[in-house]
């Protein structure tokens, strides 16, 4: 079973997940304790967190900021699973500190879930 499919078929969700492409800004710490900043693109998110694709080496359990491009809202998230790194980066799960339903752009009260 791939990755994602491990990680779509997670446990019961707080929230619908739904496939959403946009750019935010992550900034945090690197496995190698500096900081960093990079634009990065997200695969599918929900209420409380989604699934990055992220070019830095990142540990799990260590903290981010991500910050819309658009708005320029900023939520603190936490990473919670870390996929095998490929050429395009590294498949990321996070989840915010406080539920932002609203930060991606999306109303998720109708949203199809995916499974």
């Amino acid at each position: 079973m791939s990755d994602l499919r491990q990680v779509l078929q997670a446990s019961p969700r707080r929230s619908s997940r739904v496939f959403h492409r946009m750019r935010v800004q992550a900034a945090g710490r690197g496995h190698n304790k500096r900081k960093f900043k990079e634009v990065c693109e997200t695969v599918v998110v929900n209420a409380h967190g989604g699934l990055l694709m992220l070019k830095h080496e990142i540990d799990n359990g260590e903290m981010l900021v991500l910050t819309h491009p658009e708005t320029l809202e900023e939520q603190e998230c936490r990473v919670v699973y870390l996929g095998e790194p490929c050429d395009k980066g590294q498949r990321v799960g996070v989840e915010f500190l406080t539920p932002a339903p609203h930060f991606w752009g999306l109303d998720f009260s109708d949203a199809p879930a995916v499974n």
